[in-house]
């Protein structure tokens, strides 16, 4: 009886070590090919920079330009722009990493849904960030450089801050984008049942609301461009949820696939 527990305590081992070894081979394989595709782009550095700061650059008044107060500044904040680019176009295969992983503990109509589910989720961040780039910013600055004028104030603004507000609108878009995707989600894996998702339609308007208030920069206009898009794509998380309500013959038919694979080892032992 020892003897068999010392064996499953030793079986149980090298599987979580396994687990484990593949865990860190994928972040690798991960991590490296968000490096390689850096090192491409390096060379370019400062033009990806200049690009991500037009809309900032197009709200400054004649002659206005953005300075620089830390003294390592224009090294590094060109660098980790690039490295943000780098990380989305390696997201894909990030992404595959880690359905790769995760893969041989899904049912099979589990598996079907990942990948479009991962597709969606990359293309509407995407969606989100381009969003923000050249509707959300544009707007927000000219409404800020406005308020310049009448102040006698010059706008000079440090790329470093540039940097961290951009990354913040990016990521706060980025994330809004997902809600459909989120909705499906919860509808498909039976957390939430679709009907209640539309009676706390409301709650979510205002939460929405409440984010935007939260997360962008404190003027009116800013937050409609967060809280409109927000409630839209819950209304169309809500419409796509439709045709992923979960149906009982689902699992089902996984648990019968299940059965059967372990009915010839039963029969054997037998």
């Amino acid at each position: 009886m020892t003897q068999n527990n010392s064996t499953e305590d030793s079986g149980l081992q090298e599987s979580f070590l396994s687990h484990l070894f593949e865990l860190r081979d994928r972040i690798i394989k991960a991590a490296l090919a968000i490096i390689v595709v850096f090192f491409c782009l390096v060379y370019w550095a400062p033009d990806i920079f200049h690009l991500f700061a037009q809309p900032l650059l197009k709200a400054l008044p004649a002659g206005g330009k953005m300075i620089v107060t830390d003294v390592t500044g224009s090294f590094f904040v060109p660098m980790k722009v690039t490295m943000l680019v780098a990380f989305l176009i390696a997201l894909p295969v990030v992404m595959y990493q880690l359905w790769a992983f995760i893969a041989p503990g899904l049912y099979q109509h589990e598996r079907k849904l990942i990948v479009p589910l991962v597709i969606s989720s990359y293309s509407l961040f995407i969606f989100g960030m381009a969003f923000a780039y050249f509707l959300v910013f544009p707007t927000v600055f000219q409404f800020m450089a406005s308020y310049n004028a009448p102040l006698g104030a010059e706008m000079s603004t440090d790329i470093d801050n540039y940097l961290s507000f951009a990354m913040t609108t990016f990521l706060a878009f980025g994330i809004t984008f997902e809600v459909p995707v989120v909705v499906v989600v919860l509808v498909r894996m039976g957390m939430v049942p679709l009907a209640k998702l539309r009676e706390i339609r409301p709650y979510v308007i205002v939460g929405a609301f409440v984010i935007s208030a939260i997360v962008t920069p404190p003027d009116v206009l800013s937050q409609l461009l967060l809280a409109v898009p927000m409630s839209l794509l819950y209304e169309l998380g809500l419409l796509i949820a439709r045709f992923y309500v979960p149906k009982p013959s689902d699992e089902d038919v996984d648990a019968a696939k299940d059965g059967d694979s372990k009915a010839p080892d039963t029969q054997a032992t037998a």
